[in-house]
């Protein structure tokens, strides 16, 4: 199984990066976590078919992580798509996103499509399975205006990657993350400790607890980008492939 950084940056586009879209395939999964506004000419930079992805997993309802789903439906419209697509995420996002495709496409929602779409909500910290794909969502903390907010633990082929999704610190990401095969995590500052967000030192407090076999670090604002010459782990790039 392998996960491609399909994008990794923040909402602001912090050293040219894409917003926020992780694509995980196998032998019998082909999903995508997260699907922030640029996703979709991130996608065909890369070369991924967007056909043969089968669901999309939504962290919350900021644009960098959720504003790309129009640019997505409306492609699977003009490539013709037939095959069925599952898209979760947290309480709301029916409505979330069927305003979402009016706002930036007109009549969109209401536009017969040729496969079947799936939007469900989930709930915190009640499993869900997609196919071959386990998903635990757990709350977490980013702000009053977007949410609900979630992090995702997901179980695939004997493998578990934990997304932090955008959030400080909570001892939710201890259960969420603890033992996974991957842990992809916010560090949006270096030693910075601000509402909303993870910086890496108050990260790095709570690592042994977590005992993640693998680290790596997304969302990096200017502050980190600028020290990653010096990090002990591994920073996310677009376009960046790990192999579980």
């Amino acid at each position: 199984m392998q996960v491609r950084f399909v994008g990794c940056g923040d909402a602001l586009g912090s050293g040219g990066r894409f917003n926020t879209c992780f694509h995980v395939t196998g032998d019998s999964v082909n999903f995508l976590i997260d699907c922030g506004a640029s996703s979709l000419p991130a996608l065909k930079r890369l070369g991924i078919p967007r056909d043969d992805i089968d669901l999309v997993l939504i962290t919350h309802f900021h644009g960098d992580h959720f504003a790309g789903l129009p640019f997505l439906l409306l492609d699977a419209q003009f490539t013709r798509r037939t095959r069925p697509l599952v898209i979760a995420g947290p309480q709301g996002i029916e409505t979330k996103l069927a305003n979402l495709r009016e706002a930036l496409f007109e009549h969109s929602s209401k536009t017969p499509q040729r496969f079947d779409l799936s939007v469900i909500a989930l709930e915190p910290e009640q499993s869900r399975t997609f196919g071959a794909v386990k998903v635990t969502p757990y709350p977490v903390v980013h702000g009053e205006s977007g949410g609900p907010f979630l992090a995702y633990r997901v179980e695939a082929e004997g493998r578990v990657i934990t997304y932090s999704a955008d959030t400080e610190w909570t001892e939710t990401l201890i259960p969420a993350a603890r033992g996974a095969d991957l842990f992809i995590a916010e560090a949006y500052y270096y030693d910075k400790v601000v509402k909303n967000h993870l910086s890496l030192k108050t990260l790095e407090a709570h690592l042994p607890e977590i005992n993640t076999k693998r680290l790596v670090l997304t969302h990096m604002s200017d502050d980190m980008l600028g020290r990653l010459g010096e990090l002990p782990y591994t920073a996310a790039q677009d376009g960046m492939v790990v192999t579980l």
